[in-house]
């Protein structure tokens, strides 16, 4: 007898969203597909609703209303609110943390404890919540140094300070309200040197299976340079992150954060994505997400060749031991095409042609911050679309890209041209 149908909800807008839409959407056991908001590219596979991810009581009924029996949800903010615990207290399954585990990404203070109790190695650091004791401390404290918000501050809230100064200051931002309730508390840690790669797992408690490796460019223009921006593009998997290398990662810092967790009675269930900086003493832990990146979903689902819908059930089900994922061989590579001015002040509402043209070429084109406006693609956001291209190697998957990229015809767009370029460095 063929399995039951699942109507699904992602939650969510961006090209993470569209990611998470466009690998659910193959699978047999996939029944009616809805995202809220979503976007015009996630429209392609299922019905988009016009309500808040962060209005629990709006997208519970809109679980009832819809007969939608499983929420997959994208972005942090809803997971911290703690929409996974209203929706499986509602009798609905929700791929995601608790609020209570997903404070791995809500507060970074409440991470380094963690780390500190259990021997998971990260930087040393220093937590604070009054200015006066944070200004004292960074008197003296060695340069450079690090000045994070505690709590979500979206990606802006952290500061590598080179000069006492600048250390000072992004800590009186913090307590003045600049990240609102997320600088209510700093941590403050030492700066670690190394190449920073992304590690993800996908996780049922203490049942731990590896789900991808990737590595991202944060700055804004080429040879990494200009302001940090929510990520100009991504590639996977990451040569840097060699078999052995992986093994160790695990094994001393996301198979004991699991554990860690079960044993403070808030088990983790779904994507742990750790962010790390390989140092010369090993890989330390910069910082958890607890869903998938963005744009490294861009990167990670195209290459699971294991039905995705599946996976997440059996998270949800407590039934992940056991599973074994496939992955195709070939390599992944994401270009994000942002609005000019990204990530300062930009303007919205201008016209994109070409995508179809894009996607001709044989490259997943995801979108990000889009609209239709009386008929035409627009616009609308900062990081607009995801240009991803699958290819035997990574120098393949960046000229594939690249070629996707050139033929979509939006003047008011910019992307870094060098997505790739530590990986072709390794190749």
């Amino acid at each position: 007898m063929a399995e039951a149908k699942i109507d699904v909800l992602v939650l969510g807008s961006g090209g993470r969203e569209h990611a998470i839409a466009a690998a659910l959407a193959p699978s047999p056991r996939l029944g009616r597909l809805y995202a809220a908001p979503g976007n015009p590219g996630i429209a392609a596979h299922g019905t988009c609703l016009a309500l808040d991810p962060m209005d629990s009581a709006a997208v519970l009924r809109a679980c009832r209303q819809f007969g939608i029996s499983l929420v997959v949800i994208g972005p942090e903010g809803p997971l911290c609110a703690g929409l996974a615990d209203d929706l499986t207290a509602a009798g609905i399954r929700a791929f995601g943390p608790s609020g209570a585990a997903a404070a791995l990404e809500g507060s970074k203070g409440f991470t380094k404890d963690l780390c500190a109790r259990y021997g998971i190695p990260t930087a040393a650091y220093r937590k604070f919540e009054k200015v006066e004791e944070a200004l004292a401390y960074l008197g003296d404290a060695p340069l450079p140094i690090v000045v994070k918000a505690d709590g979500l501050a979206a990606g802006k809230g952290v500061t590598v300070a080179l000069t006492r100064a600048a250390a000072c200051q992004a800590a009186r931002d913090a307590f003045g309200g600049r990240f609102g309730a997320a600088g209510h508390a700093l941590v403050i840690e030492e700066f670690l040197e190394g190449e920073e790669a992304s590690v993800f797992a996908i996780v049922d408690g203490e049942t731990v299976i590896p789900f991808g490796t990737a590595q991202d460019h944060k700055r804004a223009f080429d040879g990494d340079r200009g302001p940090n921006t929510g990520g100009m593009g991504a590639y996977s998997p990451a040569p840097v992150m060699t078999p052995a290398l992986t093994q160790r990662v695990f094994a001393e810092i996301i198979v004991p954060t699991a554990c860690a967790m079960v044993a403070e009675g808030k088990p983790f269930r779904g994507i742990l994505y750790a962010g790390l900086m390989l140092t010369a003493a090993g890989p330390k832990l910069i910082e958890y997400n607890v869903r998938l990146g963005d744009p490294e979903a861009q990167v990670i689902l195209p290459r699971l060749e294991s039905d995705f819908l599946e996976v997440i059930l059996a998270v949800c089900d407590g039934k992940l031991g056991g599973t074994t994922l496939r992955w195709r061989p070939e390599t992944a590579l994401t270009v994000v095409l942002a609005n000019r001015g990204y990530p300062e002040g930009y303007r919205t509402g201008s016209t994109i042609k070409g995508v179809e043209r894009a996607a001709a070429l044989g490259a997943q084109v995801f979108h990000a911050g889009t609209a239709i406006n009386c008929g035409v693609l627009t616009a609308v956001g900062g990081r607009v679309l995801d240009v991803t291209a699958l290819a035997p190697s990574i120098r393949e998957a960046q000229t594939l890209a690249y070629h996707a990229v050139d033929a979509i015809d939006w003047p008011d767009g910019f992307c870094r041209r060098d997505i790739g370029w530590r990986a072709l460095d390794r190749a």
